[in-house]
């Protein structure tokens, strides 16, 4: 098996591409031939040692797979070989092979290609997690996005119009403007890449204008810094906050506006959710590929690019040039 892995903290150019031992499964697991991976923003974190997680070294970044079961661990039941499954791995997905938990593992049909199962688990889930879990998002309840045009971003647009919510999706750019517009977004909102405290208040009048006296019901921040305040002052009256990521930096917020809102902030932390209620996830992960099925999401990949261009994948995605997904793809 090869692996782009990370033998020192850095940036994607300090990944290397390596040959490794074939994997063998232990009890309980899956030997998995991976043909697609799924590139986000952790993976650009956890080779930085910037992540919540910190594998030991060496290892290989890469988040959620999809490919094929190679071999059977002992005691694994359910499955067969070249059953097709995607899994959330936490890292170890940039490779040719990977061993996952088979309770970990879900099988997806053939009609679904591996390069939007590769795209599917992480946004979806954290997505459908914010949105559902933690917000209660309801029909006719006014979502913003930030980061709109992200992965994640792009899951929530299109879960909250599933859902029956108002969209408006804030993005730093009028290409990603139209981009979130054409998958479903009502309004759009494109804010300054550098945010002055004029532009936060102008930014903050900007999203009151489109959510309407009542203001914002759900924010979903997957931005944060200087961004955080500002869409914190448009929420409505018992709105809810969600904290999903910080690409822009951790944000200092002023805590009188919780109060003078009667709104929650609520952290988004989807991959330990995942492990703390297997079950809920398992119950999210059925509707989620109902709504596939449904076709009212599938995932928005711009670019699919060989395992051995990680480093270039992981840079698009720390420069935000990243319009939904990148996948990577075993030959």
């Amino acid at each position: 098996m090869k692996s782009m892995l990370s033998t020192t903290p850095g940036g994607p150019q300090t990944l290397v591409w390596t040959e490794q031992p074939d994997l063998s499964p232990g009890k309980g697991e899956l030997l998995v031939d991976i043909r697609a991976a799924g590139v986000n923003f952790p993976d650009t974190l956890i080779i930085r040692d910037l992540y919540q997680m910190k594998p030991p070294r060496p290892f290989a970044p890469g988040g959620e797979i999809a490919g094929v079961v190679a071999s059977l661990g002992e005691g694994v039941s359910g499955y067969e070989i070249g059953d097709r499954v995607l899994a959330l791995t936490g890292h170890g997905g940039f490779a040719t092979q990977i061993c996952v938990a088979a309770k970990q593992a879900v099988k997806f049909p053939d009609a679904m290609p591996f390069e939007d199962a590769a795209g599917f688990v992480f946004t979806y889930g954290t997505s459908y997690h914010a949105l559902k879990d933690r917000a209660q998002l309801k029909a006719g309840e006014t979502l913003l996005i930030l980061g709109a045009a992200g992965g994640v971003g792009a899951a929530a647009i299109e879960l909250g119009k599933s859902m029956g919510a108002k969209v408006i999706a804030a993005v730093s750019s009028d290409e990603k403007a139209a981009f979130c517009k054409k998958i479903g977004a009502d309004e759009t909102l494109v804010y300054s890449r550098e945010m002055s405290r004029d532009e936060q208040k102008e930014f903050s009048n900007n999203i009151k204008e489109l959510s309407g006296k009542a203001g914002v019901d759900v924010v979903y921040d997957a931005v944060g810094g200087n961004y955080a305040e500002p869409a914190l002052r448009t929420m409505a009256w018992l709105g809810r906050y969600l904290v999903v990521g910080f690409p822009a930096g951790i944000p200092e917020l002023p805590l009188n506006l919780p109060l003078l809102k009667g709104c929650d902030i609520r952290g988004v932390f989807w991959g330990a959710s995942v492990f703390r209620d297997p079950k809920g996830h398992e119950e999210n992960m059925a509707e989620l590929q109902e709504l596939y099925g449904a076709g009212k999401i599938k995932p928005q990949i711009c670019d699919v690019l060989p395992m051995t261009k990680a480093a270039d994948a992981l840079e698009m995605m720390q420069d935000r040039r990243v319009m939904g997904k990148v996948v990577l793809t075993n030959s």
